[in-house]
């Protein structure tokens, strides 16, 4: 098998870009963008650090992000699994690219651009729920924003409802065959409804 290794080589596989995959680029919101990004309630944030990279799903009740300005996004990081692997590489390397869904359109809203971190208290306050609060927050500065061709969701049926979920297994199951038994995967299905709505926030 042979690899492509120069940009040259790739780029004779495929026509150029039609006009409107690059009109579309906007260096901020605009006032459609930010409609779109005020609908998600999910989003992919992608990173990259010094151990590679890693892509984690962020989700909230409302917008999953906050607008500070045109030009920069604030995320708050609720409870998860503690890996801190987005996190750490944010600190280790600012870039980030974000994939924005809303259930049922086969449209996605992407930004790249660069973020950080902070925990500062007036900013955390801002996302609160009830007496929760985020232990962090990324801010993001966009450098671009776009929309994605909606051949992917398309092809993927994604908002299609199938019976896909049935024979999958379950993170117990995992949890199982990852630790030869020791963790009980059943048990750990059975107490995850409970935990989760203790500790959403």
């Amino acid at each position: 098998m042979e690899f492509i290794d120069r940009t040259e080589t790739l780029e004779v596989l495929y026509s150029a870009p039609g006009a409107p995959a690059l009109r579309k680029v906007a260096p901020q919101l605009t006032p459609l963008y930010r409609k779109w990004i005020m609908a998600a309630r999910f989003c992919v944030l992608s990173t990259v650090g010094p151990d590679g990279t890693d892509g984690s799903p962020r989700g909230d009740d409302g917008p999953v992000v906050m607008e500070l300005d045109a030009r920069t996004l604030a995320m708050p990081d609720w409870r998860g699994n503690n890996r801190l692997d987005s996190l750490r590489n944010i600190v280790a390397d600012g870039r980030v690219s974000l994939m924005f869904m809303v259930p049922g359109s086969n449209n996605v809203v992407r930004v790249n651009g660069t973020a950080r971190l902070t925990a500062d208290d007036a900013l955390r306050a801002r996302f609160a729920r009830g007496d929760a609060l985020p232990r962090t927050v990324i801010v993001i500065t966009i450098t671009q924003i776009y929309t994605q061709c909606a051949r992917a969701l398309i092809r993927a049926r994604l908002w299609t409802a199938g019976d896909e979920c049935a024979e999958l297994p379950s993170a117990g199951d995992i949890l199982t065959e990852m630790t030869s038994g020791a963790i009980d995967g059943a048990a750990y299905d059975a107490d995850w409804p409970g935990r989760a709505a203790k500790t959403m926030w």
